[in-house]
């Protein structure tokens, strides 16, 4: 017989899976009750994420984001909090440490739902700190299902098609904040860990990622080939498709750099997508792939065509591909996404999961869950509810942003017996913003002036940046701007951690990145256009010297900071390494588009011979691209 387990008022059932408080039983998805379970077979002992990752996710790699959702909905079920935490703490940067007094005892499988006192049997004491209950930590993963329980189960419909070997690729669309990435994680926390399988993550960047050939796919692999356990899948791309590894040259020795370069000299851009579609194939047979794409609505045209290749391929495969989207962007951009979409629908191989706006049901939920309340909530939830739907139209982000705002404010306070709402109903949301944008701009006025740089910088480098990157923006300390950027994301405001990286000048670089690309959208467009200029040059300076050999694989991004700095000498030089290294990826949309950026850049330089035999390759190179894509005989070529 399986024994339970006692903890503060709560009780686990290993032998049932279940959780519970008193008589009342706690919904856990099954991978965060797994990781529970693992957190609490280690009481006091710091648990690195790494370690959790591994134990509950054998042999799939899935990103940091998934593990906190599960943490996030743990601490919700058990009313703990992050800030004073009784049950699970943080340790920044780090990992978790389970903190509460643990009881073990055997109980009755005849009654499972009745609640003893822990003196009725005998019990093993681990005495461990303990800490008052507090406020639930208020992060947007409780959203991530209030509402979507259909689209989850329909996403775990088409995982279960995908491990049968019928290829999905499914685009879930929504406007900005809406929840997609949300949905994703939620979806991937409960995927159960056997048979195992591999989840890759990549991400369209905004400010240039139109311009870089594969960024997103290649992110990815990139991602899943430095996980643990990923020797496989090296071997597989070295046999399967050299041309997509020698992209990625830091996960290669300049030997086997150099050999992989041989055997991709002759390659093609339609070498490149049957050799990826090849070793989809091949590699997916031990293990199946979850391939997320995220932003596609700043993807390039090559990430498109392949999405498009997988798409149309006949032969079985275990795959999956989740690409989100923001439809209004798409067709306001004209992107091409629309098109590729369409196509592959008319031909019934991609389906499309839209996300709505919540319902004033499922605000009244979110609450219910946020402030650990009955069912039946108390009169003046249910009309706090109806207010927050009137002012948010059921937006998930201006949501949460909303109720935090209200908890910030004490309009919202936890008494002895719970939550209760301060003040008329009508007043108290007539005091928030009427829209996201305001309701952001109001709280970054309320941080310190060195927060507000912080985060003004950070929105320079895109949704991800380091703190020494900050720090050279700033001219400040790299422990300094740390220490900033911890706060900031200890306390949920606009940041959260990204882990740690080793650039080639061996400094260890602290990552963060915005909680949404909402709030890094509207950080940016709120600088000032000396400021601007200022953080982009000396930025990227930065990266430029931690990159240093590899500096030409971040020549996209590299780019893009030396060209709004106004340094175009620079600018130009990394323009031209980026349209070369689309051309070597046979991506000559891409290639093109670099290249007249490249030239328009040129009369913003002093006019000399050198400058004219610039000017006579990059129209060369042009032609040679507009040649293969449009034919030798269009005004365009001529």
């Amino acid at each position: 017989m399986a024994p339970n387990y006692r903890f503060g008022p709560f009780r686990m059932d290993l032998g049932n899976e279940r959780l519970w408080h008193g008589h009342e039983e706690i919904i856990l998805r099954p991978k965060s009750f797994a990781v529970l379970q693992y957190l609490m077979a280690q009481p006091g002992r710091l648990v690195t994420r790494a370690e959790v990752l591994q134990a509950v996710w054998p042999g799939i790699s899935v990103s940091d984001a998934v593990l906190t959702v599960c943490i996030g909905e743990i601490r919700q079920a058990l009313r703990d909090s992050h800030q004073a935490p009784q049950f699970i703490e943080t340790v920044h940067r780090r990992g978790y440490r389970f903190l509460a007094t643990i009881t073990a005892t055997p109980e009755p499988e005849d009654a499972p739902e009745l609640e003893r006192s822990s003196e009725a049997a005998p019990s093993r004491q681990m005495t461990l700190r303990q800490f008052p209950l507090s406020t639930p930590q208020p992060i947007l993963s409780t959203v991530s299902v209030v509402g979507r329980e259909a689209q989850v189960s329909q996403l775990e419909g088409w995982l279960h098609q995908a491990r049968s070997g019928l290829r999905q690729v499914v685009f879930v669309a929504g406007e900005a904040g809406i929840g997609k990435t949300s949905l994703v994680d939620a979806f991937l926390a409960q995927v159960p860990s056997a048979p195992p399988l591999w989840v890759a993550r990549g991400q369209c960047i905004a400010h240039y990622g139109a311009g870089e050939a594969y960024l997103s796919v290649l992110d990815a692999l990139g991602r899943l080939c430095r996980a643990s356990g990923s020797e496989p899948l090296l071997a597989g791309l070295a046999q399967y498709a050299p041309t997509w590894l020698v992209q990625m040259p830091a996960l290669l020795g300049a030997a086997g750099l150099e050999s992989l370069q041989r055997r991709v000299q002759l390659a093609s851009r339609e070498r490149m997508l049957r050799e990826l579609a090849e070793a989809v194939k091949a590699l997916t047979i031990e293990h199946p792939l979850v391939l997320v794409l995220e932003d596609l609505q700043w993807s390039d045209f090559a990430t498109l065509d392949l999405i498009s290749w997988l798409a149309q391929r006949r032969e079985s495969a275990r795959l999956l591909v989740l690409g989100t989207y923001r439809p209004v962007d798409v067709i306001v951009r004209g992107h091409p996404l629309q098109t590729v979409k369409h196509e592959l629908m008319g031909h019934r191989q991609c389906a499309e999961l839209s996300l709505e706006l919540l319902t004033v049901a499922d605000v009244a939920q979110y609450l219910a869950a946020r402030f650990a309340l009955d069912a039946s909530l108390p009169a003046s939830f249910q009309a706090l509810a109806r207010a927050i739907h009137q002012r948010t139209d059921g937006h998930p982000l201006f949501m949460v942003t909303v109720v935090n705002t209200l908890v910030q404010q004490r309009s919202l306070v936890e008494q002895e017996g719970g939550w209760a709402v301060q003040g008329e109903i009508e007043q108290v949301t007539l005091e928030v913003p009427e829209s996201l944008q305001q309701l952001v701009e109001q709280q970054l006025s309320q941080l310190s002036r060195e927060e507000q740089h912080v985060l003004e910088a950070g929105s320079v480098t895109g949704m991800q940046f380091s703190a020494a990157a900050v720090a050279a923006g700033l001219e400040e300390r790299a422990d300094t701007v740390e220490t900033w950027c911890s706060n900031l994301a200890r306390r949920g405001q606009f940041l959260q951690s990204n882990g740690v990286e080793e650039w080639l000048d061996g400094t260890a670089v602290s990552g963060y990145r915005f909680r949404h690309t909402l709030y890094q959208q509207v950080v940016y467009d709120r600088l000032p256009m000396g400021r601007r200029i200022h953080l982009h040059g000396r930025i990227g300076a930065r990266l430029e010297a931690g990159c240093r050999e590899l500096a030409a694989e971040h020549a996209a991004e590299l780019a893009t900071h030396f060209e709004q700095g106004r340094e175009f000498a620079r600018a130009l030089q990394y323009l031209r390494l980026a349209a070369e290294k689309a051309l070597q990826r046979h991506a000559y949309q891409e290639a093109i588009g670099l290249l007249h950026r490249c030239l328009a850049v040129l009369p913003r330089l002093k006019d000399t011979p050198e400058r004219t035999t610039c000017e006579l390759d990059l129209q060369i190179a042009l032609g040679q691209a507009l040649t293969i894509t449009q034919g030798p005989g269009t005004p365009a070529v001529a």
